[in-house]
């Protein structure tokens, strides 16, 4: 059997990484996506409930499968992360960040806006064909 404290480890970076990122959707700057992500990684090795919670969870879960299966993330999503994106910005900018402050975050955001936008564009359809099409492939 694992060691508990290991276990206990990996839960509480699940958990934590869960809280960051509910966090990350009321607070500028801080990303809801990737805390979600590797919460997902985390939680099957420290909670095998929790990583099923996460994987069918109605809201979290697609989006999930969807990176996990395909790379891949939903339209609206990205127009959502580039409206939130934008947002945090100007949050800064109205707040009065000074200009560094505000030139390194618009490239950063501009980084990420064109990450996510150069990600397929995840459909349910798509990832029963992906499934499909990786079978067929290592039968050749």
């Amino acid at each position: 059997m694992r060691d508990p404290l290991v276990r206990l480890g990996w839960q509480a970076l699940a958990y934590s990484c869960i809280g960051l990122g509910t966090a990350g959707l009321v607070v500028p700057l801080l990303p809801t996506t990737p805390f979600l992500l590797l919460a997902a990684w985390a939680a099957p090795k420290g909670s095998p409930r929790l990583a099923r919670w996460l994987w069918h969870h109605p809201r979290l879960g697609p989006p999930l499968r969807a990176w996990q299966r395909q790379r891949a993330i939903a339209r609206p999503a990205k127009r959502l992360a580039t409206v939130l994106l934008f947002l945090s910005w100007l949050v800064l900018w109205l707040g009065g960040a000074p200009v560094p402050v505000l030139g390194v975050t618009a490239t950063l955001f501009c980084c990420v806006a064109l990450f996510v936008w150069t990600r397929p564009d995840a459909t349910p359809l798509g990832s029963e064909r992906h499934a499909k099409r990786t079978a067929m492939i290592r039968r050749i």
